[in-house]
């Protein structure tokens, strides 16, 4: 059932049950419309058409720059038959229900169905109230522009048909969405709608907000994870022009000001003495060791095979987005109010309730846009802060992480080890092994947000038992290293390891088996759609083509979500201390790629990951503190480090999309590290490569 309600805009909401009340779902709509309607599946869905010819489509997901607002712009502007200038994407806030979590590659794949019908129905209905309007059969209009279109040319648009259009109760028309065979928007690589905001400053982020009364607010944090104030001497921060309040909270001390400038000055000014973390008598080398321990042991191989076996060690990896963690909260008495990007805003909305003793229906959480995330902005540390400093405060705060606030005390990707064998015998491999021990986080508080269900690590099976590669007798086993680390889901999360250590031993294998790396993978993978994305690179990378002494090439696959893609790599490891990837070729098959041009973005972001994390990029522990503070020793990958040649082939499909973010992750890190490999002759096992 899909339930309309009359009112001064079209108002569609997307279906399928009758239980929820308007406030459950989609407050946001109240300031928009006389009457608020929802549906109460999943995504519940609202659709608005405005007077003003515009179609308003609040999402329930993040927009962290990988360009979800501009796909579902297109899903709802091809079913519409509009114009994707007339189609607003705003960011809906936390709801009571349903589902408003942006992660594992889901967000496109999820709301593809929905939102195109959604906008067919919508579309039905406009007709019909044309066709009522005009006394013409409905069957004989069309759509175009935003506009109903009748045989002898007149015309209505969209807007002007709303009232009318609301109180249709059944279409004269289908409502189902178009095939793929009429799509003309959908698959056809299009700019991003908030392209010219971004680029002019008019995209809004939570340090561009300008909340009523929200002071600047920095907080002073430990030296260790996990450490604690022992002694606080604030008198001469206090004192100082422009201070406002320093307020303990469990992070630290935090310093409310006029100006962030005045909140530096006075936080630098506290006198602090710490207690040390409980990670105060553990660096690197031990945590190698625990991990390496805590490895789980193979069985016996099978009898007759011959071994290929490696280690490999993962450091820890930060997210370090862009856009450094901000949040503005307004905590008052018998209400909250916050605005920050949140990935789970249902959940990050609970959590500060608890925290500051509301009910949850008295906090009201807004998102916004988020300048980068890779995971980080599942958690938010930032917003429960801001919130506790609002309320010990009796003000409005803008609450800012510095850079080295982030790296040093933020969510990073664990530190993982891993043990592979490959038993092969008569020229191919009958068994395959891999066990892994990886850092989980304890439960001791260290900062703020639940690791979600859904990026949880649980023993058992790895990446290649989803029968990627015919391997025969497939086997994998997991172990854990508890430690007061504060851990996250980093793009691409387990498999960005997993998969690594696994392309780098398949290369191994065929380098033992006398076999070409390509050609080896060709017989042995189990899929057409990866062989597929395989030989395309391949072929558009000029695979095998001689190199100079000290360049080479490489190449993985990865197949999650859905979806598949293999990754060529060149490198110039003619200074092996200094290696620089030349050139990256990518082919991916994602089913419907809605927007050909952001799936290429994303591959190419996708690729820098691989780059900085194999090559240079990790966090180092140094008794129980974390040593990297900016970008200037947590060394991602800048401009001089990316390829000079990248390309993109997106494989065509008529089938439903499948995921696409953080599929390129693993595929680009095992052809960066294959090419490093097979430039230098060596067989490396730590990541990164300068760790």
């Amino acid at each position: 059932m899909i339930y309309t309600l009359a009112a001064s805009t079209l108002t569609v909401a997307a279906p399928l049950g009758c239980d929820t009340p308007a406030a459950e779902g989609a407050e946001s709509v109240r300031a928009r419309s006389d009457v608020l309607v929802t549906g109460a599946d999943d995504e519940m869905l609202v659709l608005e058409v405005t007077e003003a010819n515009k179609v308003v489509v609040r999402l329930p997901r993040l927009e962290v720059g990988q360009g979800v607002t501009t796909a579902v712009a297109m899903m709802i502007a091809e079913e519409l038959d509009a114009r994707l200038v007339d189609v607003s994407i705003p960011l809906a806030e936390a709801r009571r229900k349903g589902n408003q979590y942006t992660g594992g590659s889901s967000s496109v794949s999820s709301l593809y169905g929905p939102a195109r019908e959604l906008a067919a129905l919508a579309r039905a209905k406009l007709v019909t109230a044309a066709a009522r309007r005009w006394h013409i059969p409905a069957r004989f209009l069309r759509t175009e522009g935003t506009r109903v279109i009748a045989p002898d040319g007149r015309s209505a648009t969209f807007g002007s048909l709303t009232a009318s259009a609301a109180r249709v109760g059944r279409p004269a028309v289908s409502s189902k969405p178009k095939p793929v065979s009429k799509h003309r928007v959908i698959g056809r690589p299009t700019p991003r709608i908030d392209a010219r905001d971004i680029v002019t400053g008019r995209a809004q982020y939570a340090g561009d907000l300008a909340v009523a009364g929200a002071k600047p607010t920095v907080v002073a944090r430990p030296p260790t994870l996990g450490g604690r104030v022992r002694t606080l001497d604030d008198r001469a921060a206090r004192a100082m022009p422009g201070v406002r309040a320093v307020v303990k909270v469990a992070g630290g001390v935090a310093v409310v000001a006029d100006t962030f400038h005045h909140a530096f000055k006075a936080r630098d000014a506290l006198k602090i003495t710490w207690v040390p973390g409980p990670l105060a008598a553990l660096s690197d080398a031990e945590i190698r060791a625990r991990l390496q321990a805590a490895v789980p042991r193979f069985g016996t191989p099978p009898r007759g095979s011959a071994q290929t076996e490696a280690k490999f060690e993962f450091a820890f990896v930060s997210h370090a987005p862009m856009e450094v963690l901000t949040a503005v909260a307004d905590v008052r008495a018998h209400s909250a109010e916050l605005w920050f990007a949140s990935q789970s805003p249902m959940d990050a909305r609970d959590s500060i309730a608890s925290a500051i003793g509301l009910p949850a229906s008295k906090v009201r959480v807004h998102v916004l846009r988020a300048g980068g995330s890779f995971g980080r902005r599942l958690n938010h540390d930032a917003a429960l802060e801001a919130a506790l400093v609002s309320k010990a405060a009796g003000r409005p705060v803008k609450l800012m992480w510095s850079r080295a606030d982030d790296i040093r005390h933020g969510r990073m990707r664990p530190a993982d080890h891993h043990r592979i064998r490959a038993s092969h015998a008569g020229g191919r491999v009958v068994a395959f092994a891999h066990s892994v021990a990886t850092v989980s986080e304890t439960n001791d508080g260290l900062s703020a947000g639940v690791r979600p269900a859904a990026f949880a690590r649980a023993a058992g099976p790895l990446p290649s038992h989803s029968g990627l590669y015919n391997f025969g007798s497939i086997s994998g086993d997991w172990g854990s290293v508890d430690l007061a680390v504060p851990i996250g889901p980093w793009r691409s999360v387990s498999s960005g390891t997993s998969r690594t250590a696994e392309e780098i031993v398949v290369d191994e294998v065929a380098r033992a088996l006398g076999k070409d790396p390509v050609a080896f993978r060709r017989t042995t993978l189990r899929g057409k759609a990866v062989r597929a994305v395989l030989d395309k690179v391949a072929a558009a990378g000029e695979w095998g083509r001689a190199l100079p002494a000290g360049q080479a090439q490489g190449v993985a696959v990865h197949e999650e979500y859905g979806s598949c893609v293999a990754c060529l790599a060149e490198i110039d490891a003619t200074d092996p201390k200094n290696p620089r990837v030349t050139k990256v070729v990518m082919a991916a098959d994602v089913g419907t790629a809605v927007n050909p041009s952001g799936l290429e973005a994303q591959l190419m972001g996708t690729a820098v990951d691989g780059i900085s994390t194999v090559l240079r990029a990790g966090l180092h522990i140094d008794r129980g503190a974390v040593r990297e503070s900016s970008y200037a020793d947590f060394r991602y990958a800048r401009q001089r480090h990316a390829p000079l040649h990248f390309e993109a082939h997106i494989m065509p499909s008529r089938r439903a999309p499948g995921g696409a973010g953080e599929l390129g992750v693993p595929a680009a890190a095992g052809a960066v590290a294959n090419a490093y490999a097979r430039a230098t002759g060596s067989r490396p096992r730590r990541f990164p490569l300068d760790f």
